[in-house]
């Protein structure tokens, strides 16, 4: 179904049947080949589509096969925040969230942990991880803005927001990702108590 509760129709479901082999394609050639080794040309033959094809679908290129566009980031960042159990305060929320995501997800299946070493160890798409996350910027303040009755314009807030979003880029390429996320979230608390 989609948004509105409806069955998607046969151009959407043909879209996302696109979308999936592009990028179930792309999984698989990066982690038997490496990122730098792929061009989009030998994923588009993979997938069976013309590489124009991949552009539509995916128009942040290689980084997007393997992350997204962000969206989906996005919604699930904030879903964090407004769904937190009553009584749980935002920055735990966030940790808690953090935890089931990429190098901090400690019960992720071998892909998984193999497209995360993938994305830690590449620069690019280490890169274009961090763009994704801390596009989220507006968005979380915003959000934490209408849950503590703060101004969104708030410097200490978005500060706040920011130092989050940074958090993945940071932590995750400790050599103990769980530790040094929790680390950064204790520094976190200590500066924006009640939070």
């Amino acid at each position: 179904m989609d948004r509105t509760g409806q069955e998607p129709g046969r151009r959407e479901r043909k879209k996302a049947a696109t979308r999936r082999a592009l990028a179930d394609a792309a999984r698989r050639l990066f982690l038997e080949r490496g990122f730098d080794q792929v061009t989009v040309a030998e994923i588009a033959d993979a997938a069976d589509t013309a590489v124009s094809t991949l552009f539509v679908h995916f128009p942040g290129g290689k980084e997007a096969l393997v992350l997204g566009d962000g969206d989906e980031r996005e919604r699930l960042l904030t879903r964090a925040v407004l769904d937190r159990a009553e009584g749980v305060p935002i920055l735990r929320a966030l940790e808690d969230f953090f935890a089931t995501r990429g190098p901090f997800a400690t019960d992720a299946d071998a892909e998984y942990r193999g497209l995360t070493a993938l994305v830690v160890s590449t620069p690019a798409l280490r890169a274009y991880a961090r763009t994704l996350w801390t596009s989220c910027e507006t968005a979380l303040v915003r959000v934490i803005a209408e849950q503590t009755g703060r101004d969104s314009e708030d410097m200490s807030l978005r500060l706040l927001v920011r130092y989050v979003l940074e958090i993945p880029d940071i932590a995750g390429v400790e050599a103990e990702p769980r530790v040094a996320l929790d680390t950064a979230f204790t520094h976190l608390r200590r500066g924006w108590p009640g939070f």
